[in-house]
């Protein structure tokens, strides 16, 4: 039966390194749904992808000594592999790198700039350059980005805007006749309360700081900036085109669904609906902000040393078992956590015990008594009734869950059916039940019950665990059902014979061992990435004594203004402050970093250098920089935030 299309997109992976689990989640979230809805009789397609430009792109595959197309297009390869074993069945991998992708961002900045949306000024502000994202004073989160908590910059260049506040009424009026719009609430009242309410800025939409992205094409000193190239790849994927959209687009569009974590819902929410409304095309009809997975103490970073892979997950526990423990523990609304001890617990006791020993025992008993042969003889009592009602109520029950895309619920539905499936067994008492042969036809009714009741719980859990339920339906010696026949008991063909040697679904673990595992995991990688880091050879100098270096006062200093010297291709002459005292040094480091960039840092200074003219000005001091093989500078800071003046011994 079909349903009708249902078009669906995750947000698109940043391809600046590998998906941690958290990032990987929201896939596993969306593949969910799609082969949900696929079962129900939809016509699905589900788009996901990578976000490949940027200046955060540009300066790793400098790092790393490659250009970045190829460094983003090893990072895409990465990325699809993960989502690959995950078992992700997207229908579009898209790419902002594709090249009739990168067409359309231009028409449709064209497009936006000849209508009056879009105009050209100068940006002066805070700037995250990991979130690429401009910031005022009052947004800041204790003096840092919002969104990811790292250190913001000062920035300031030319840039093209759009005109937000032009259409700010218009979606304000469309959240409000729309409560579906965004979801969970509480996402809603936060846009609305914080960004569109208060009244909307106007939105830097071009960079020329950079080079990685699409470039405008009618003045090539900017670059399309992150959030117009990326957010428009929900409408270039399925066909859009600004003259000649085509049948897909037409089909698809609007999207059912756009899943999104929470961090990019202003962007989802506020800017992209405005850029179709400015294309005068319909808005998605809903967006989902999904909560973030946590690391049992926080959220993961390298830093930290607690990132999680999904692949190395899998190694430990299955693909299945991974999928199953990021959507179950994962809440509607509120930020799940994952530690190693509560996955364990889940293998051990929902999948291990509840599920596999189910499957295990009513396999072994059928060939213990019957030889594998199920039979329905009709043999039946009252408790049967319930176990069927149970049964066949399941996927109404799941489906309204899915529908309000309280994912784990619907999983908590379906382990529900296996669950009474385990107390139907202690019920009714097979193995006493074998000790008669006038209970013969009894125990094989029973037997038949559990085979069936597994057969449509599989079934059920096929769009969440799709190894699982093929595994299960194998051994049971018949197929995954089509959804509109999981409330009709007794489907499985009587007379059929299951696996004679059923297989270990999900083996218990010990957390112990585990543990002990996952510590090895993490000095082995830590080792791998200190190994990689590369080590420069430096031929010493003339040794000094301790009186000569006591002679060196070093301070931290924190650079209150800076400008480049005029006349000169290499030098900045910044403002230090240090304790009391302001002192202007000249620094060959232009190179490498802005004028307005510098403003704010904490750097390391020697402070009781001569004063010595260089480009005919005056420098009282040294900043001290690190060098690598390739003559690149990087500034000494301190590791903690220190006070200007503090000594460094």
């Amino acid at each position: 039966m079909n349903k009708g299309k249902y078009y669906m997109t995750t947000a698109i992976a940043y391809a600046s390194g590998k998906p941690h689990i958290g990032n990987t989640y929201e896939a596993i979230l969306a593949d969910s749904i799609a082969r949900y809805k696929r079962k129900e009789g939809y016509e699905v397609f589900f788009q996901t992808g990578t976000d490949e430009h940027g200046q955060k792109i540009e300066l790793k595959a400098a790092e790393a000594g490659i250009t970045p197309k190829e460094y983003v297009d090893r990072a895409a390869d990465n990325i699809k592999g993960i989502w690959d074993l995950m078992e992700v069945s997207y229908d579009k991998f898209i790419r902002t790198t594709d090249e009739d992708h990168k067409r359309q961002v231009q028409k449709i900045f064209k497009k936006f700039y000849d209508q009056g949306d879009i105009y050209k000024s100068s940006y002066e502000g805070l700037y995250c350059t990991p979130c690429e994202s401009f910031w005022t004073d009052s947004q800041l989160v204790e003096g840092k980005c919002p969104d990811c908590g790292r250190e913001v910059k000062h920035a300031k260049e030319e840039a093209y805007f759009f005109k937000m506040s032009k259409y700010a009424d218009r979606l304000i009026e469309h959240i409000n006749t729309h409560p579906e719009f965004i979801q969970p609430v509480s996402r809603k009242n936060e846009m609305m309360n914080n960004f569109l309410l208060p009244g909307l800025q106007d939105l830097c939409v071009s960079r020329t700081s950079f080079k990685w992205g699409i470039p405008v094409d009618f003045d090539d000193r900017h670059v399309v900036y992150v959030w117009l190239d990326a957010l428009t790849n929900y409408i270039t994927g399925i066909g859009f085109d600004l003259d000649n959209p085509t049948d897909q687009f037409k089909n698809m569009w609007p999207a059912d669904l756009h899943l999104i974590g929470k961090d990019i819902i202003r962007f989802h929410t506020i800017y992209w609906p405005i850029f179709l409304m400015a294309l005068d095309i319909p808005l998605p009809k809903q967006i989902f902000g999904h909560p973030w997975l946590l690391q049992g103490d926080g959220k993961m970073s390298k830093s930290k040393g607690n990132v999680l892979y999904a692949d190395d997950l899998s190694d430990f526990f299955g693909v299945d078992a991974v999928r199953y423990f990021v959507l179950h523990e994962m809440p509607f609304e509120n930020d799940g956590v994952i530690t190693w001890e509560l996955m364990v617990e889940r293998m051990n006791s929902d999948l291990a015990n509840t599920l596999g020993n189910l499957v295990n025992r009513t396999i072994s008993m059928s060939n213990k008594y019957f030889n594998g042969v199920v039979t329905r003889t009709g043999a039946a009592e009252e408790v049967d009734e319930d176990l069927k009602q149970v049964v066949t109520s399941t996927l109404e029950k799941a489906t309204k869950k899915m529908d309000q895309l309280r994912v784990a619920d619907a999983m908590t539905e379906i382990f529900g059916l296996f669950k009474r499936c385990n107390k139907y067994i202690d019920e009714t008492e097979p193995w006493v039940l074998a000790k008669s042969e006038e209970k013969k036809d009894r125990l094989s009714e029973v037997l038949y019950n559990l085979v069936e009741s597994i057969a449509i719980g599989a079934s059920l859990l096929e769009p969440f665990m799709p190894q699982t339920a093929k595994k299960i339906t194998e051994q049971l010696n018949t197929t995954v059902r089509e959804f509109d026949r999981l409330q009709e008991f007794g489907l499985y063909e009587s007379g059929k014979q299951v696996t004679e040697k059923p297989e270990i679904l999900f083996a218990r673990l010990d957390v112990k061992e585990v543990l002990e595992r996952a510590e090895a995991m993490f000095a082995e990688r830590n080792k791998q990435e200190e190994a990689q880091e590369p080590v420069i050879d430096v031929k010493a100098k003339a040794e000094i004594s301790y009186e000569d270096f006591e002679k060196l006062q070093f301070r931290v200093g924190k650079i209150i203004a800076c400008e480049e010297v005029k006349k000169s291709k290499k030098l900045l002459c910044s403002q230090v402050q240090i304790g009391s005292e302001v002192k202007q040094i000249v620094s060959g480091i232009k190179q490498y970093y802005t004028a307005e960039e510098m403003v704010g840092k904490k750097v390391m200074v020697l402070v009781n250098l001569k004063p010595a003219k260089l480009a005919g000005v005056l420098s009282e001091g040294m900043l001290l920089c690190a060098e690598d093989e390739n003559g690149d500078l990087a500034l000494m800071t301190p590791e903690k935030d220190m006070p200007a003046g503090a000594e460094i011994a």
